[in-house]
Formats: structure tokens, C-alpha cells, sequence
């Protein structure tokens, strides 16, 4: 009586152990945002290589059972019934199967417990390692997904290091890699700054996801405005059209459908707050703020902006127009450089070229054109104060 009563508290004991082991195993899942049945089936992948390993099974096809609740398992050989035995280890016979259950038929599939009496040592090593590996790529696949689906958005971390002219930014649960190409020139990088970068592209590789972003990106001065701007987040103001040349002057193209909702002041908002808060993410680039007209000449005058425009000529079918400005406003219409001619065409998707009303007066308009006389609607200039 006393040997039963110790073989019986034993075997609770194990339960308990194995019921705490399972607890363990779900708590480390919720917490690791896996599911825990891919972590017990993780575990069997486990047993079964390490019977095999272990146990001279290598050429044998076994079945591992894991019980969820009570964390007990089983180590079944699989063998298929035959009317004569050709290999032992991967057949039964059917007189066999049979005295073990009379309605086993040839080709049934028989299993045997062959479960080892030693094997929880070696079954827990062996585990450990496969369910490390497991837990680790099923975080890089979470991580990979939820970044994959952020492609086209706006990250906020913090620098962690600087290679070779690489920026790694880190994001809490990985890391994002800013390559020179996709730096604003002349922005510097330091240890600990916080930065909101755009996401590029998301990519799987065996070390884990590789997240490619840009702070040169016209799409992140977009995604900068709808987060600043109530009336965009709405659906009521869209931007329609952003032309960048990063660290220097932007130009963003946006459109109200309310009538009684000024697009170009919503996203100026109180006081230049919102576009000052734009600006001062990305280190004071000027940016100008114009209304899109569905008329392209008027789009293309107000594109322009702050130059003043006396007349469009536009050619529809071939996307080119021809400006006429007052005399004094052709340098500011063309820019530094031609950088605001640039940044208008690349912004409307028209070819611009731009004459002063003298040199107009001495030239015929093209008969393919069609001339509009017209007058800039209203824009926003910002940037941010001098370093």
C-alpha cells in the first residue's frame, strides 16, 4: 500500500509539474504575440527529433502526442499493415495488428507506443532549442507583418547607431535602416535623436525583416500634413499632388469638398501652427502650400506661387503650357536656380515654360494653345527660421 501511494503522489506530482509547464508555455505565447498552438506543435516537432536522435528512430516514421492541459506526451511509431512483412520498422503484419485489434484490414495504419522510459531529459534539452528557434521566427514574422502593412507610412524612432553612413533607427521591437541616398542633405544624426522616417519598403530575409525608409520621400511630407491636419484625417481637404526637393523647398497641392473649408488655411491652421510643425520635422525646408484646380491653367498659374501670373497658353494633348508673368516677377517665377519652375512642373505634371510679358510681346502664341488670362488663387509659403 505504501509503494502505491508513492507511485500515485509521484505521478500527481509530474501532472502538476506538466500542467504548470503548459501554463508557462501560454503565458510566454500571449506575451510573445504567438499563438500557443504553434508553440506546442513546435514542441512535438521537437520530441520528434530528438527520439530520433536519440533513440535509433532515425529510419522510423513516428507520431508525437502532447497533451495541451496536463503537458504529458507520447511517442507512437507509425506502421502500415501488410499481408507480409518487407521492413520491420515501417511495417506490421496483419495477423499481428490484428491481436492487438481484430478489424485492422491491409493497408490501415497501426501505431505503437514506443515511448523511452529516460526520455524527458533528453526530450527537454532538445525541445528548449527548437522552441527558442520557433518563438524567434515567429516574432520576425509577426514583426514582418505588422511593418509590411505600414509600407507607404510614417515611422517614429529613435538613432541608435551610425555605419558606414547608415542610419539605424530604432523602433522598440526591430530596427529601420536609413541609407544615404534617402538623407536630407546636410541633416546630421546623433545617438538618442527621435526622427520620423517613411517606410519604403519591408522586406523578409533570414535575420529577420529589413525595413527600408526615407526622409526624402515626397510621401513623407504628405503623411506629415495628415497628421497635423484634422480636416485631412476627415476626408474633407485631400492633397492632391507633392513635388520635394528635400532639405530645400517642397510645393503640396490640396483641394476642399466643402466650399466653406479653405484647404490652403486648414493646412497653414492658427497662427502657421501646422505647417510650422511640418517644417520643423523636416529642418525648415520651405514648403508652399496651392490650391489644385481641376482647370490647368489655373493649377498651373497657382502652382507657380508666390509669383504673380499674367496668362497660361496650354496644350491639353500634350501636357505644355506656356506662362507669361509681369517682368519684374519673371526671377522669382523661374526661382534659384529654376528650382520653382522645376518644383511647379513636377508638381502639376505639366511642361512649363515661362516668359516675361516682354519677351511675350515679341512672340506669336502657338495657334495649338489655348490662351487663359488669369489670376493666382490664394497660397501659403512657410519655412522654418535660420539655423
Amino acid at each position: 500500500m505504501i509503494k502505491r501511494s508513492r507511485g500515485k503522489a509521484k505521478k500527481e506530482q509530474a501532472l502538476n509539474y506538466g500542467a504548470d509547464f503548459m501554463d508557462a508555455f501560454r503565458e510566454l505565447a500571449q506575451e510573445k504575440g504567438i499563438a500557443p498552438e504553434v508553440l506546442f506543435e513546435a514542441i512535438e516537432a521537437a520530441l520528434i527529433t530528438a527520439y530520433r536522435r536519440n533513440f535509433g528512430g532515425a529510419a522510423q516514421n513516428v507520431r508525437v502526442s502532447l497533451d495541451r492541459t496536463t503537458g504529458e506526451y507520447h511517442v507512437y511509431a507509425i506502421k502500415t499493415v501488410v499481408e507480409e512483412v518487407e521492413n520491420p520498422i515501417t511495417d506490421i503484419s496483419l495477423s499481428d495488428a490484428q491481436a492487438i485489434k481484430p478489424d485492422y484490414e491491409v493497408g490501415d495504419v497501426f501505431e505503437l507506443e514506443v515511448t523511452p522510459a529516460n526520455f524527458g531529459r533528453v526530450a527537454a534539452q532538445t525541445a528548449k532549442q527548437v522552441v527558442v528557434q520557433r518563438i524567434r521566427e515567429a516574432e520576425r514574422g509577426n514583426i514582418f507583418d505588422e511593418y509590411s502593412e505600414r509600407e507607404s507610412d510614417i515611422i517614429t524612432g529613435t538613432v541608435e547607431r551610425v555605419e558606414n553612413r547608415n542610419v539605424y533607427i530604432d523602433l522598440g521591437k526591430t530596427e529601420a535602416v536609413l541609407t544615404p541616398t534617402e538623407q536630407i542633405e546636410g541633416e546630421t544624426y546623433e545617438y538618442g535623436d527621435r526622427i520620423k522616417a517613411y517606410i519604403l519598403e519591408v522586406r523578409r530575409t533570414s535575420k529577420g525583416p529589413q525595413i527600408a525608409v526615407s526622409r526624402t520621400h515626397p510621401g513623407l511630407l504628405k503623411r506629415l500634413f495628415e497628421r497635423e491636419v484634422p480636416e485631412i484625417q476627415d476626408g474633407i481637404v485631400e492633397i492632391k499632388s507633392v513635388a520635394r526637393e528635400p532639405g530645400m523647398r517642397s510645393k503640396i497641392a490640396v483641394y476642399s469638398r466643402d466650399e466653406d473649408v479653405d484647404p490652403v488655411g486648414a493646412c497653414v491652421g492658427h497662427k502657421g501652427l501646422r505647417v510650422q510643425a511640418v517644417v520643423d520635422e523636416i529642418r525648415n525646408e520651405k514648403v508652399d502650400i496651392v490650391k489644385w484646380n481641376a482647370d490647368s491653367a489655373r493649377y498651373i498659374a497657382n502652382a507657380l506661387s508666390p509669383a504673380k501670373v499674367v496668362s497660361v497658353a496650354v496644350n491639353e494633348a500634350e501636357k505644355i503650357s506656356r506662362v507669361v508673368v509681369p517682368d519684374y516677377q519673371l526671377s522669382l517665377a523661374i526661382g534659384k536656380e529654376g528650382q520653382n519652375a522645376r518644383l511647379a512642373a513636377k508638381l502639376t505634371g505639366w511642361k512649363i515654360d515661362i516668359k516675361s510679358e516682354s519677351q511675350a510681346a515679341d512672340e506669336e502664341i502657338d495657334e495649338s494653345m489655348d490662351l487663359v488670362e488669369v489670376t493666382g488663387e490664394e497660397s501659403f509659403s512657410a519655412e522654418g527660421d535660420a539655423e
